[in-house]
């Protein structure tokens, strides 16, 4: 009995330290995919500024035209409260520090933004706004690039397009209020089509995009569909109807490209496991 004892004690301690082996050669392995996990969602958390900006720009100015009072109001504030929210988040992420530094200007620029737009609009107040919403776009747009390259994962691109898709379909339907408002200034229109043009190309890329699901594969075709109904919506009239239809179609079209970009989020971390 003893010797059955022995034995089984032995092979018992034998796989302990087997196991205990493995899991210090792991833990390296283990300790990288934490940060790379954490990498991604703080890329998603930064690179979501791009739209918050424009949303915050197309918001106000419809607010200035008195489309849908209560409810730009409403999507104002949700805005001014997801850009406070996605900072306070990042502050908690481990980055390197030129990755930090960045996002400690975009901060500072969003905050400009967020200090114009308490204010009542005004033309004036509108076109600040506008501007500064374009300054947030472009700091964020190459911190996004810094992301990817730190990243060294080839997927992170996918989240970099979707989040841009969700930034360039609000940033047109900005441009159709400020057109609307008289405030188009050189090279909007120019912009609106470049943007455009831009919107398909990021829903064929994604299309052909090595990593999906059902579920992106169902929210990709969602998100092409609302872009059918937004993009009929501002080739309107600027009148009351028409502003309406893309003041609710481009919130629409948002809400899915959120989603499907918060999937390929999730999609990236479960490949790093």
């Amino acid at each position: 009995m003893k010797t059955i004892e022995c034995s089984a004690v032995g092979g018992l301690s034998r796989r302990m330290v087997l196991q205990s082996a493995t899991i210090l050669a792991l833990t390296p392995m283990m300790g990288q995919a934490q940060a790379q996990l954490a990498l991604s969602t703080a890329f998603n958390r930064t690179v979501r500024n791009r739209i918050l900006s424009q949303r915050l720009a197309k918001s106000y100015c419809q607010i200035l035209l008195g489309v849908l009072p209560e409810f730009s109001n409403k999507v104002l504030l949700d805005v001014r409260q997801q850009v406070r929210k996605g900072f306070d988040e990042l502050s908690t992420a481990p980055l390197p520090a030129e990755l930090a530094s960045r996002i400690a200007e975009i901060k500072k620029l969003a905050e400009a933004s967020d200090a114009m737009a308490v204010l009542p609009p005004t033309r004036e107040t509108v076109s600040a706004v506008a501007l500064q919403s374009d300054k947030v776009m472009a700091a964020t747009n190459a911190t996004a690039e810094i992301f990817e390259k730190v990243a060294k994962i080839g997927s992170a691109k996918l989240i970099n397009v979707a989040g841009r898709q969700r930034a360039l379909s609000q940033r047109v339907a900005r441009d159709y209020f400020l057109t609307a408002a008289k405030l188009d200034g050189k090279g909007l229109q120019d912009q609106m089509k470049a943007d455009v043009v831009e919107l398909k190309k990021g829903f064929e890329v994604l299309k052909s995009a090595p990593i999906s699901t059902p579920a992106i594969r169902n929210e990709l075709e969602l998100g092409q569909a609302q872009w059918l109904f937004f993009e009929t919506a501002i080739q309107r009239k600027a009148d009351d109807k028409g502003m309406e239809t893309v003041a609710t179609t481009s919130e629409r079209l948002t809400e899915v490209l959120e989603k499907l970009t918060n999937l390929y989020d999730a999609a990236l971390k479960d490949v790093l496991g």
